[in-house]
């Protein structure tokens, strides 16, 4: 469905990104990923799915290195069709105990990196006639949670900003939507249980189903292929009047 396009997922080297880079390529689209850590390693997996992949390691705190990783991508691909804005950085404490450097990375990397890439990506799809973009939000900006201040803060930015420039694509063959998963089981998540299972004297397992029952019904973790999925349909023709959308998929966490 998505042969002779590309798209560029950040934050991509492992879970979420990974994830979402894999089934889209599935479905015939290339690749550009984007991360810290190794790259190699995700890298061949998505090229044994028989598409073009190129990385860029972009800091996506700093818009030079993201107007460069944009530059790349005309270049060595064409341009950016389908741009998956999922790059995030997460830190925990309350508002009057959060350091100010954190606030202002997670705001850069959570919410200004998209709009950096958004900016950049919006002309080339409204030259080829096609494009969509993705960006991947939380419950978070939906409802907030104590001591996410920024991270929340972040992500309803993220959906005001997806909301603005779906209007103004409103009448082009190009879409902007969001995805807000609830509990994915990510490194950043199985941190926090294993945080919990040492803080709480608890088995693995019993810390997993009690980050689960405090927010999200179903007591299924989300996963990145179901993430995935989601995104091939909001890339196909079916979606093409779906636009400015906050899609939940969150187990019923903001069903309640």
């Amino acid at each position: 469905m998505l042969k002779n396009k590309t798209a560029l997922v950040t934050g991509s080297t492992s879970g979420i990104g990974l994830g979402i880079a894999l089934t889209l390529a599935k479905q015939g689209a290339n690749i550009v990923l984007n991360g810290f850590g190794d790259h190699e390693g995700p890298k061949a997996e998505v090229e044994a799915l028989g598409v073009k992949v190129g990385y860029h390691g972009a800091d996506m705190s700093k818009p030079d290195e993201i107007a460069a990783m944009m530059q790349y991508i005309d270049q060595e691909f064409g341009g950016c069709d389908i741009l998956v804005n999922n790059a995030g950085i997460q830190f925990v404490a309350n508002v009057d105990e959060f350091p100010p450097d954190r606030w202002d990375a997670i705001i850069a990397i959570n919410l200004s990196s998209a709009f950096h890439t958004m900016r950049l990506a919006l002309p080339g799809m409204k030259q080829r006639g096609w494009g969509r973009v993705i960006n991947i939000a939380s419950t978070h900006g939906l409802v907030a949670s104590a001591g996410k201040s920024a991270y929340v803060a972040a992500k309803h930015g993220l959906l005001g900003l997806t909301k603005a420039a779906a209007l103004e694509t409103a009448t082009l063959p190009v879409t902007v939507n969001a995805i807000c998963p609830g509990w994915v089981l990510t490194p950043l998540v199985q941190k926090q249980i294993d945080t919990r299972a040492e803080k709480e004297k608890l088995d693995p397992a019993e810390a997993k189903r009690q980050l689960l029952a405090e927010k999200q019904p179903s007591l299924q973790f989300t996963t990145p292929e179901e993430l995935g999925a989601l995104a091939v349909f909001l890339c196909s023709d079916a979606a093409i009047n779906v636009r400015g959308q906050a899609w939940a998929m969150d187990g019923g966490w903001t069903a309640q």
